[in-house]
């Protein structure tokens, strides 16, 4: 078969020689559906056993590394100083967990963490207790090209510990069981394992797996330490919905929660009982969804059932039944309640107001709340490990795009914080030196948009410095900033760094996740260009210094702007993009497209058809000019197929009529969040850097 227009041998040579792009051969292929007939040229691309699948990534791979070959010193220029900025032998702040302190650390020179515990002494001490190593993540990678850990939990007892691994970037898990005693491995191995949780009797594991051909979780398991066979305790037939399953904070219930994108049924099982029968805490009804936490003799469910932004009531575990529930805070318009932790004495509330995070603490012995005040403009909050649940203190993460990621350790009582710990940033980092600011865009519909900005001190907005604008917008997910040693190569060498909260995200609550998905998901785009455009106006650059990144969803969104306003940008950066809607979503077999109904549409019905083909990136390509573009996938995605990103770069190389540079690159080795050691990570990051800069005309020094 004929793959490419040139030479094959010429393309399939990955030497930094090859100097054209390689062409896609076209093999036509009808889409027909509701009355319309799409051409799909490269729908051949998605053989990923084929040779000439391989062979056309390899060559586009090829085709980027030659075309970059003199930017290879600026490349590793960018790399040496952005890791001379880590402290490379870190260590996280540890947690307390029945008797041990447990954290993670690295060593000089290694790619991936080792999770570690200490005995607590009598006396409180633990410092100079002997270390135990639970997991050496460097061990379980050697001679592998990816390794990611997703479960880790420690039975109740503390001596045997359930965790997971995908060693191939496809989200594909492996759970294995380790005796911490001994070091040894258990007999038990489950496959395409997506949540576990311990039983108290510290012999009995449920976990969840997922169905091999849609990655759907989809039934779940309870498995008895030493029986030969798993016993099969739920599985879920609505395609919609998948299920996970965790222990309570409180330790005295286990709770299965079966969700869609839009509704929500939770079973629970007392967890000193795990041959007891799962029962089902709230049916699940179209548009509900809830979560639920444990304490005493209720259940607390933070639930949409009276308004978008969530409401808190109390609910009695002898009679779960709807009338016998008690509102603890009602819904409100302006606030969004994200979630809860709850203690012994005390319940913490994460909310969002005005598209900022905020901490809410009640004692819920005399029902008195507070709240923790934070004064940067713009800034993100994290839960991190509160693993006890008699605790008086609360420990969470803070930071923005001038504070690093920083440890907090709050009492609730005294209502003092007490700094843990902030992740260093060697050389000469002074946050001083640099600004964070939050402006608001207009919507061409009177909306206003939120934008976040970090840039280093003395701008001039004269409309020549250099922006990066980086949006998502779906799933309701809030685009939070975030602190990056890495990106203050960028600041620098005078980029800004700006965040567009677009509607489709959580920025701004449900309701402003509800006004950029299925029928209006073109206002998410509008945002992003608006904002944009609000950005050059207000004089902090202009369309010829603008450079754009999304990554996923959000590169759906580039490919939807590059299509509508090509002009207005300078580079577009594409991470493993959502581009070909309309094929993906007709795809049932495909992981997640069903689920994903809720969020884009289901376009075998005509209407949702219509609205999505407006938009689909891959089907609205068209003969005309492009911005310079850098599109990343990785081979072993399971969220968003490799071919996706692939069929487009080929499509739109036959189509633009420019010569901007169009670059696809392909890890052949990870999948959705690309290389998993830090050090390949940061290599991929001084690449796209290189790129960019290099034709924003930045010294390469």
């Amino acid at each position: 078969m004929k793959l490419f227009a040139m030479a094959t041998a010429t393309l399939l040579s990955l030497s930094v020689l090859a100097v054209e792009p390689p062409v896609a051969a076209r093999q036509p292929k009808k889409l027909t559906m509701h009355g319309e007939t799409r051409v799909d040229d490269y729908f051949w691309l998605r053989n990923k056993r084929s040779p000439a699948t391989i062979a056309y990534l390899q060559a586009e791979n090829a085709y980027a590394e030659s075309l970059t070959a003199p930017l290879k010193p600026f490349e590793n220029k960018l790399f040496e100083e952005m890791k001379a900025r880590i402290k490379e032998d870190d260590s996280s702040v540890p947690y307390k967990l029945a008797g041990f302190y447990y954290y993670s650390r690295f060593e000089i020179g290694q790619q991936y963490p080792i999770l570690c515990r200490k005995p607590i002494a009598a006396d409180g001490s633990w410092e100079a207790s002997a270390e135990q190593v639970l997991l050496d993540v460097n061990a379980l990678a050697r001679g592998k090209r990816f390794m990611e850990i997703g479960e880790f939990e420690i039975s109740p007892d503390g001596k045997l510990l359930a965790y997971s691994t995908d060693s191939s970037g496809f989200r594909q898990y492996q759970l294995r069981i380790k005796d911490l005693a001994s070091g040894k491995l258990l007999p038990f191995k489950r496959e395409r394992v997506t949540s576990v949780a311990w039983a108290m009797d510290n012999a009995t594991v449920f976990f969840s797996t997922e169905d091999q051909q849609t990655k759907r979780s989809n039934q779940l398991w309870r498995h008895k330490l030493g029986d030969a066979a798993d016993r099969l305790v739920h599985e879920e037939k609505d395609e919609r919905f998948g299920l996970d399953v965790h222990l309570s904070r409180s330790e005295g219930y286990l709770f299965e929660q079966v969700g869609s994108h839009t509704s929500t049924e939770i079973r629970y099982l007392k967890a000193d009982a795990p041959n007891d029968k799962w029962r089902v805490l709230a049916r699940r009804r179209t548009d509900i969804q809830y979560s639920a936490e444990h304490r005493d003799d209720a259940f607390y469910l933070r639930i949409n059932d009276t308004g978008r932004n969530y409401r808190l009531v109390k609910v009695p575990v002898a009679d779960p039944a709807r009338q016998n529930w008690t509102e603890l805070l009602p819904e409100r318009a302006d606030v969004m309640l994200e979630s809860t932790d709850l203690f012994k004495h005390f319940m913490v509330r994460h909310e969002r107001v005005n598209g900022l995070h905020q901490l809410v603490i009640t004692d819920l012995r005399t029902q008195q709340s507070h709240q923790v005040a934070f004064d940067e403009p713009a800034y993100s909050l994290g839960t991190e490990a509160n693993a006890e649940w008699d605790s008086t203190v609360y420990r969470y993460g803070y930071e923005s795009m001038t504070t690093p990621d920083t440890t907090y350790d709050y009492d609730m009582v005294s209502r003092q914080q007490v700094l843990k710990k902030r992740r260093p940033v060697l050389g000469t980092f002074d946050p001083a030196n640099y600004v964070t600011e939050r402006v608001w865009a207009q919507a061409r519909d009177g909306v206003q948009v939120p934008i976040s900005l970090v840039y280093r001190k003395g701008l001039q907005r004269d409309g020549k410095a250099p922006l990066w604008l980086d949006g998502y917008g779906s799933y309701g997910l809030p685009n939070d900033v975030y602190f990056s040693s890495q990106r203050l190569s960028l600041l620098d060498r005078g980029v800004i760094f700006a965040v567009a909260h677009i509607r489709g995200g959580g920025d701004l609550g449900e309701k402003w996740h509800d006004a950029g998905k299925m029928k209006v998901k073109q206002n998410t785009f509008n945002d992003f260009i608006d904002s944009a455009e609000f950005l050059i106006a207000q004089g902090y650059t202009s369309s010829a210094r603008l450079v754009v990144e999304g990554g996923s969803a959000g590169g759906l969104l580039m490919g939807a702007i590059s299509n509508m306003r090509p002009d207005l940008f300078k580079v577009v950066v594409s991470d493993v993009p959502f581009v070909d809607v309309l094929s993906s979503m007709l795809d049932a077999s495909l992981p997640l497209t069903v689920g994903e109904y809720e969020e884009w549409g289901n376009p075998n019905k005509p209407s949702e058809y219509k609205w999505m083909r407006a938009y689909s990136p891959y089907d609205n390509l068209g003969a005309k000019a492009y911005p310079t573009m850098l599109v990343k996938t990785s081979l072993n995605d399971s969220q968003v197929m490799y071919w996706e990103p692939a069929k487009y770069v080929a499509k739109l190389r036959a189509l633009k009529t420019d010569s901007n540079p169009l670059l696809l690159v392909t890890n052949m080795g990870a999948g959705h969040g690309g290389a998993s050691g830090r050090f390949d990570r940061i290599r991929e990051t001084a690449f796209d850097y290189a790129f960019v800069l290099s034709q924003l005309g930045i010294k390469q020094e």
